[in-house]
């Protein structure tokens, strides 16, 4: 079990008026500056207990699908949920009144279950509600522990952490509205994606597995963990163009004549038309992923003929992806191949079809490639 046990901590002073603005300004250009959920809570969190001198703050947040009340960021512990309503920060949220006491214990309302399983004695508590821009109550702030001589918070504590929960609701709001957009996004992407490969009789769990296959490459090719979602998010659309390529074209069962096979190469500068006037991030990346994934690393690929680190990142991860799931797929007109014809494949091409860098990270990530191939197997849709 982990604890938490009470380090003893020096007696502080109140902040000065100058301190506090210090604190206020520092910390409000933080937030309106991020757009991550979790960095922007983790802010929350440290600008209350600065302001209020506490030794610890807790931001909570409702979860109304689970009816349950659960915290974002708690300085020393980790996720602690509990039922809305209960416990001093339920009666809060509930009552959209502020609550501060003295001593937890001398409180009913007070749990002591995590205080036994981390061995933290809580003693002085404050716990301000914050609203959103519709007067809702979406959370709360809670700090634990004053940290001057008297170890009480004051009425002027209160009004401090107030006008911090006040700024902060809000913007919190705003994040995860941004949040929320992004993922609907990526949701759009996924079906527009499954659209597109089901015009050229590919199934929905080819896009994901192409998706998932490109974030594991770009994160052995050391991306961060934010292009690499980038990437994973986007790469969905790589093939959406099919949806203009005529039916007769794309689902023909013989060989294509060299006018037909001219007009499936369509689909990379159709699907980046549809795409790149857009202003989204997101939107962006599938545009280039739609446009130069069938590139190739010696300047033979096609629509633009592009040559080597001239075809962006993105667009020779996701060739790589495809190809391996297009080769290890089976489908109504072909059989997969063998994982040794595979393998033997993707060397050759390396340094002709694919980036050198990005075959080495595939043979590097090859046993966690093969498991999401496992996972997301083709049966799975049949059944």
């Amino acid at each position: 079990m982990l604890e938490f046990q009470n380090e003893p901590q020096p007696i502080r002073l109140d902040l000065s008026p100058e301190q506090m603005l210090k604190v206020i300004f520092e910390y409000t250009a933080k937030i309106a500056n991020e757009k991550k959920l979790d960095a922007v809570l983790i802010l929350m969190a440290n600008m209350g207990r600065e302001m209020v001198v506490a030794d610890r703050c807790t931001v909570w947040l409702i979860d109304a699908a689970r009816n349950e009340l659960f915290t974002a960021v708690a300085h020393g512990a980790c996720e602690i949920r509990i039922p809305y309503g209960s416990g001093l920060v339920g009666s809060a949220i509930s009552t959209g009144q502020s609550i501060f006491i003295d001593d937890a214990y001398e409180d009913p309302r007070h749990n002591p279950d995590n205080d036994l399983k981390t061995g933290y004695r809580t003693k002085s508590i404050m716990t301000i509600p914050f609203h959103n821009n519709q007067g809702e109550v979406i959370g709360a702030y809670q700090a634990i522990n004053k940290l001057t001589e008297k170890q009480i918070f004051s009425v002027k504590d209160m009004e401090y952490l107030s006008l911090a929960a006040s700024y902060s609701g809000k913007s919190l709001e705003s994040i995860m509205l941004y949040e929320e957009i992004i993922e609907t996004q990526k949701e759009i992407i996924l079906a527009m994606g499954k659209i597109g490969e089901g015009r050229s009789q590919e199934t929905g769990n080819h896009v994901k597995r192409v998706a998932q296959y490109s974030y594991v490459l770009a994160k052995g090719l050391g991306m961060n963990d934010s292009e690499a979602d980038m990437l994973r998010s986007a790469s969905p659309m790589h093939d959406i163009g099919k949806v203009a390529i005529p039916d007769a074209v794309l689902k023909k069962p013989g060989k294509l004549t060299a006018e037909e096979y001219e007009q499936i190469k369509e689909h990379a500068i159709i699907g980046y038309r549809l795409l790149h006037n857009s202003k989204r991030p997101l939107l962006q990346a599938a545009a280039i992923v739609a446009w130069q994934h069938h590139e190739k690393w010696d300047g033979t690929g096609y629509p633009q003929g592009l040559k080597g680190e001239a075809i962006h990142i993105y667009g020779r991860i996701t060739a790589l992806a495809d190809v391996f799931d297009a080769l290890s797929s089976a489908r109504m007109y072909k059989e997969a191949w063998g994982m040794d014809r595979i393998l033997g494949l993707i060397k050759e091409e390396r340094g002709r079809h694919f980036d050198p860098q990005v075959v080495d990270a595939f043979f590097e990530q090859l046993p966690l490639l093969l498991e999401i191939r496992d996972c997301d197997a083709d049966w799975l849709e049949k059944e």
